[in-house]
């Protein structure tokens, strides 16, 4: 497994730093989000580091996104959110939000989510 020295969600996958566990397996790992935006919250990684963001994929990273994408569909049912609606997201950038370079998307359910994505002040 590749990783990076100093990635907070490389250190998650390697059982450095303690999380959540919701999901595992050989490539991909889901775990709670520290700092949730709705009732259900949950970071799907790749477990090797790769892509800071979804801009820096490539057709080359179609098999893992499948995994990450059914990941998700797996752990909406299981969670009870897939039949009322969630977001499942990705933020590219800083002024997107993203805090962590380590390809991760989030998914988001268990309440109604109002609109979001108005510019700030940064």
């Amino acid at each position: 497994m590749s990783m990076q020295q100093n990635c907070l969600f490389c250190k998650i996958a390697a059982g450095q730093i303690p999380a959540q566990i919701l999901y595992q397996d050989d490539d991909v790992l889901a775990f709670a989000d520290i700092h949730p935006q709705a009732p259900q919250h949950i970071l799907i990684i790749p477990r090797q580091h790769m892509a800071a963001s979804m801009a820096d994929l490539t057709a080359a990273d179609a098999p893992i996104l499948a995994k990450i994408f059914t990941t998700a569909q797996h752990l909406a049912h299981e969670r009870g959110i897939d039949e009322k609606g969630y977001r499942f997201v990705t933020n590219v950038g800083k002024y997107s939000g993203q805090s962590v370079f380590h390809l991760h998307f989030h998914l988001l359910g268990g309440a109604p989510l109002g609109l979001f994505g108005t510019p700030t002040n940064q």
